[in-house]
């Protein structure tokens, strides 16, 4: 199958009153029909701001995409105006935000809210598309009946599963779900992720599960791709990069999981900080945290390169 979604070499940075924040720097991805990709990395590495990238919901004022390209079935979504983006937003490409509770609006009805979905792209009337909303409702375990409630009449898991049905109301070609579990508890977590991977099949749609939660990647996700300050370090299908981690952060990710048969007192933990994007470091970013790190790391910039098949990583040991 074809890459119908791709980055291609993305730059995007920050105007703040601190200085110039570096939060995506070369970032390459490529994606395939069907296909579902797990982003991961420490906050602050530059997940979400890649996602809202591919969507130009950045903010205005004060980020900018200084260099890059964002391909979707061969256009350049970069390039494409403001009456473009409104147009594939919730129809071809849709985002599940990680706090439903400030992605929904709090003075409509959650099946007001649906109902819009489908008014602004297949031009429903009200009652056409209120039913529409009420299909998507129940799909996602939600009554019809709670239609005409407020979002804060919701638990946050209720909430959740209203963002998911309002970023699967037209069957999207890709799905980018930011951090969809985060705030909640282990059960509810375990049920949102059933429900994805469910609706995942149903609608054939392609995924980018952006999560620091190896866990939830592992669950829902074929591949994984590791980002750290801002670019890719490593990637591959979940098996390869599970079983043989090969980037010496991918490596610390995975020391610092707890382990039920390990009786250590203390979780293992990487030296250092996450890279700072005000003053980013020479050579590879994460070169002063690597304990494996040579004098070539500190001045050159490593490729990802295949090591594997579909295996790939960007380091020169």
């Amino acid at each position: 199958m074809e890459n119908f979604f791709e980055i291609r070499d993305l730059w995007v940075f920050y105007k703040t009153f601190d200085g110039i924040a570096r939060a995506v720097n070369g970032l390459n991805m490529k994606l395939k029909m069907q296909e579902s990709l797990g982003l991961a990395g420490e906050t602050g590495a530059g997940k979400t701001t890649t996602a809202l990238s591919i969507l130009k919901l950045l903010p205005p004022r004060i980020s900018q995409i200084s260099q890059g390209r964002i391909l979707y079935k061969g256009v350049d979504l970069i390039k494409k105006s403001d009456n473009f983006l409104e147009k594939i937003r919730g129809k071809n490409i849709s985002m599940i935000f990680q706090n439903p509770l400030t992605s929904l609006n709090p003075v409509f009805t959650i099946g007001e809210q649906i109902s819009m979905i489908f008014i602004q792209h297949y031009k429903l009337s009200k009652k056409e598309a209120w039913k529409n909303a009420g299909e998507m409702l129940e799909i996602v375990g939600i009554p019809l009946r709670r239609a005409e409630e407020y979002p804060h009449q919701f638990s946050g898991g209720m909430r959740q599963r209203v963002g998911i049905a309002a970023a699967l109301a037209c069957k999207p070609d890709l799905l980018i779900a930011d951090e969809p579990t985060t705030a909640l508890d282990v059960t509810i977590q375990a049920q949102v992720l059933e429900l994805l991977k469910e609706l995942m099949r149903k609608s054939n749609t392609s995924l980018i599960m952006i999560s620091h939660n190896l866990g939830v990647i592992a669950e829902i996700c074929q591949n994984i791709a590791i980002i750290y300050a801002g670019s890719i370090v490593e990637y591959g299908s979940i098996e390869q990069v599970y079983k043989n981690p090969l980037h010496p952060y991918t490596r610390g990710l995975f020391a610092s999981l707890p382990n039920i048969y390990d009786e250590k007192e203390r979780l293992n933990a990487m030296k250092g900080i996450i890279a700072d994007a005000f003053n980013l470091p020479k050579g590879c970013k994460f070169n002063p945290r690597c304990p494996i790190a040579i004098k070539k790391c500190k001045f050159n910039i490593p490729n990802l390169e295949k090591v594997k098949s579909d295996h790939y990583v960007a380091c020169f040991l």
